[in-house]
Order: C-alpha cells, then structure tokens, then sequence
C-alpha cells in the first residue's frame, strides 16, 4: 500500500529539489502542492513522467484549502514553503488533527524553540511522530556536533559556518527570511553566556580550502541555545554564513548597520530589488559552496582537542543539503523508527550522510590533539611550571576552565598617540573595579585570548616560538614574548617584533611589564602595563580571575527539548 505525503510548498526553491528526493522512494505518493495549480502540474510531470506524484493547489492561509487537505488523507505532511520567521502552528496542528505526521524546514529560532511546547501533548495524544528543523540548522549541525564530540568529557566551543555557492539562483522568500532578521537582535552564545548580537552585524575573514576567503556574518538560528543545552558548551556556540559574492555579503552588512542606526526600518521590503540584483551577481560567481563544523574541548582522554567537518559541494549540489534531512527521516519514519511526539529532529549523522551523494558532495574530518604540554609550560620549561602556584596553573592547564571572570583597574594612555593606539587596538578606558571576562581558546600549541573589560573587547592569537619564546598577535603584528616562571610568578617581557617575516626594530617595539602570581585571596592575578617606547603608556590593567560560576554558563533556558 502506498503511503501519501503531501509536500506544501513543492514549486519553491527548496520544495523542487525535495521533490525530486522523494520521488525516488519506494512506497510513497507524492502530492505537490502550489498556489499555483499549474505550477503543481508542472512539476509533476517532470518527476519520472508523473508517475506516483499527483498535483495540488493548495493556500495554507486559505481555510478552504485546509478544509481540502482532509480529502488527500495524507500519512505525512512536509512543510517546506518558508519562511518560518513568521510562520505560526496552524499548518502543524492541522496535520495532526488529520492523524498524519509531520516534518518541516524550519530554521527560525522562535519557532524552533516554542514548536515542543505547542505541540507534543496533542501530537503524543494522535500518536503521530511531529519534527521540526529537519534541515541544516538544526538537524544536520546537531547531528554532526553530536558525531564529533561522542565520549568527550567537556565541550567548549561550537563553531557552525554554511558557505553557500552564489552561482545558484535563490527564491524571494529566502532573501525575504534573511532580511527580517538583518541588522536585528539576534541571540548568541558567548564568553559563557547568553547575548544579544546584530544579524548580519559583523565581519569575520577565514580561508577554506577549495572554497577560498569567505568573509562570515552571524546568522540568526536556534543552535545557540539548543547547543548549549544539549552539549553543556562552556565558552561559544557561533552560527556564521560566508556568501561568495562579496558584493552581497558586504551589502548585507551595510543594511545591518543602517537598520541598527534607524535609517532604514522595515528592508524586508528590499527582497523583489536583491533578487533581481542577484541576476548580475550570481554572474561573477561558482556553484561551489561548503559548511563547516569546529568544536573544541577535552575528548574521552582528557585532551584538549579540536575537531573539524567539512562539506564540499560542488555543481549545484549546495542547495540540496538543506533537504537531506528531511529525505533521512522520512525514510526512518517509513521503518517506523520514530516515535509520538512533538521534537526538534535528532537524527545520526550516518543517516544524512548516506543521503550525499559524491562527487558533487563530499566530507572530509580532521582531528587535532594538544601535546602533552600547554603554551606556558612549553616556553617556561615543564618543572618550573610544576612549581607554580595552583592558581596560575588552573588558568593555564590544557584542560582548564575557558571562560574566566572577575574584576580589574585599569589606566589607560592620556597621550594623543597612545589614544590613537589604544583605541585601534580595542584596548579599555581607565576604570575601576571593571567587570572582566577572558575568554581562552586552546588548542594544538596556539591560544586565542578574547579579554572583555566592560563591554570593550579586545583578542589577540599567542603561538609558541619555541625555547622561552611565544609571540603573541594583536593585528598584523606579532609580539615575541620572552617568559620565564621564577618565585611563584610568570613574567612576559617583549623580545621583539614584527609584521609577517618582516622583523621590526627592537627600540620601537612595545613595552610590557606583566606578572600572572596567585593573590592572598588563592584567586589567579593578574598585572599587564603595556608602554610605548614614543609616548609612555598605552594601558595598564590588573586584577583577578577565577572561572566562571556554573550556574552563569547553564541559566534556566526556555527551550524545547532536544532528544538525547
């Protein structure tokens, strides 16, 4: 017996492509609905002659074609018209009331996050399997965050980039979804805890094999709190799309700060201009996307590891890997493997991975593990290391806390030049008693330290040189660091300098006094003057850290459940 689904927004940009899917499993009708019943037709008859797939005109804000839908009697119901940034629970109910299942697209944070609770009582009392998110955010990047850190004994960081290929053409309701949320506050998980950030509100510059430089904004998305909850993540989840045309993805960033500033209120209204815009840009670029998923933390071994997955798509693969998902689980729900309920989807990731098909798709994973050592105690030598204080050593052990906090005095440069430095550096204004939160990335000899003096924030790259020697990056200069761990204290003088290979004279370079000792508190302490060798100082901040509090790092979410 042929079991129907009925596919609702089957004529669109991602319903074609899952279509043509679905199509090719055994067992099933495919109805393919459309407001357009001539375009339901003809999608019909492209997919293998129409055979088993039938058309269906179809409004989902028309109580008419609701009151229709009951007459297809359908055995699952696939929503994959979008956007679900406005979209609300009639659809879903109403399947269920059929006692038809459910699956849809959805990447929308609020829509993901109250879906469970709106839902699950009356699917459980229909008995119908209900999943939402079955697309690459969520179910794919949980999947593969789930692969990648299996038997780890602490997450620390998440980072999920989707890098799309601009040769392919994108609906108006995709563009339209993107800027509803372009320049608005959306929630990011970071230095530790829950914060608002602007969509599409920030650069950040990474290379990709086979993909090149992509420049990646924040994207709005739910993982930032289902992925902490899930995995227990201490320190970041980030969320980023790299689009290839740098024309859109500057563009996008210019609207973010035009909305942020009120010059423009409602872009959404922009959506008919850039996607006829991106009949020129798509032009200029490839069919060749990708995505990537890094998470860091202390594996089964309790060793600092990084872990990376990477997708390659390649001729016009990309836009598919949104629909894997929903292809996977349809064929688990056709073996009965899903139970009743209403759930984000939880899928293994050797499900949708079998859905990618090489060589237009292909994964690739590589794994790094710290050495035995970590950066400090590799430039101060292991026994003098040993012989510090607890404190110092906490903050600095492979497996130690990410995210520290506590509070610091800090004098900053009153000179002209040492302003002009300061402020191109990020470093903080003079205060005191200031809230501090140092964030550490650690991994494979390198450190990222990411230090948050009341809402200034400022990062630089430390790398071990070898001998005593560790440079640390702020920019495009590389400060080498000469440390040494005598009397309980690490000390940092400056070494030298330079810009790439280019070394740069000593007498110019930046000075550093900074001590790291432990307190009479037993707390971690901290006292950084940094001078310029023309204007005095450029800032001078000390004070104390201990990790931060646990019940900061895991508040009391309001979110559905993920399955376990």
């Amino acid at each position: 017996m042929l079991r129907r689904i009925v596919l609702i927004g089957a004529t669109g940009f991602f319903g074609q492509r899952l279509a043509r899917r679905l199509a090719t499993i055994k067992g099933v009708e495919l109805t393919l609905t459309s407001r357009s019943e001539e375009r339901a037709k003809a999608l019909t008859q492209k997919l293998e002659g129409g055979a088993r797939c039938t058309p269906f005109a179809f409004d989902r804000d028309d109580p008419s074609s609701m009151a229709r839908l009951r007459l297809l009697s359908p055995w699952l119901v696939i929503d994959a018209s979008g956007p679900f940034q406005s979209a609300n629970f009639n659809l879903a109910r109403a399947a269920i009331g059929l006692g038809a299942h459910w699956i849809d697209l959805a990447d929308a944070r609020d829509y993901l996050l109250n879906f469970g609770t709106a839902l699950d009582a009356v699917a459980r009392a229909r008995g119908v399997a209900v999943r939402a998110g079955a697309s690459s955010t969520p179910a794919l990047s949980m999947a593969v965050v789930e692969d990648l850190t299996a038997g780890w004994q602490r997450v620390d960081s998440i980072d999920i980039a989707i890098m799309p290929g601009g040769g392919g053409d994108v609906g108006e309701a995709v563009i339209r979804a993107i800027l509803s949320y372009t320049g608005a506050p959306i929630t990011a998980f970071e230095e530790g805890r829950q914060r608002e950030i602007a969509g599409w509100g920030s650069l950040r510059r990474t290379r990709i094999e086979r993909l090149g430089t992509r420049y990646l904004s924040p994207v709005e998305t739910a993982d930032a709190v289902l992925m902490q909850r899930r995995f227990n993540v201490r320190s970041r989840v980030s969320f980023s799309a790299g689009l290839q045309s740098r024309i859109e993805q500057f563009g996008l960033f210019v609207l973010a700060q035009l909305r942020q500033r009120g010059v423009i209120a409602k872009i959404e209204s922009l959506a008919p201009l850039l996607a006829k815009a991106r009949r020129i840009t798509r032009f200029f670029s490839t069919d060749r996307g990708g995505m990537t998923v890094t998470c860091a933390g202390v594996d089964a071994s309790g060793r600092q590891t990084k872990a990376r997955w990477l997708l390659i798509a390649e001729k016009g693969a990309g836009p598919d890997v949104p629909v894997l998902p929903v292809v996977a689980l349809t064929r688990l729900l056709l073996l009965g493997g899903e139970t009743a309920g209403a759930e984000i989807t939880a899928l293994p990731l050797a499900a949708i991975e079998a859905e990618m098909l090489p060589p237009s798709l292909t994964i690739s994973r590589t794994i790094q593990h710290a050495g035995p050592d970590c950066l400090i105690a590799s430039a101060c030598g292991s026994a003098s290391y040993s012989l510090l204080p607890s404190a110092v050593r906490a903050f600095h052990d492979q497996d130690a806390p990410p995210v520290w906090t506590g509070k610091a005095d800090i004098d900053a440069a009153t000179s002209l030049a040492g302003c002009v430095v300061r402020a191109f550096a990020g470093f903080p204004a003079s205060a005191r008693g200031a809230d501090v939160t140092v964030t550490v990335d650690r991994c494979g000899g390198e450190e990222i330290w990411q230090r948050n003096f009341d809402g200034s924030r400022f990062a630089s790259r430390l790398r071990y040189e070898g001998g005593n020697v560790v440079s640390e990056r702020f920019g495009p200069f590389d400060i080498l660091l000469r440390l040494s761990a005598e009397n309980g204290e690490v000390r940092m003088p400056v070494a030298g300098w330079r810009i790439g290979p280019i070394k740069l004279p000593l007498f110019l370079a930046p000075t550093s006094d900074t001590r790291e000792f432990a307190g009479d508190d037993g707390r971690f302490h901290f006292d950084v003057r940094i001078g310029l060798p023309l204007s005095g100082l450029l800032a001078h901040y000390r004070g104390w850290l201990e990790p931060q509090r646990e019940d900061v790092v895991a508040p009391n979410l309001n979110a559905t459940s993920v399955r376990a």
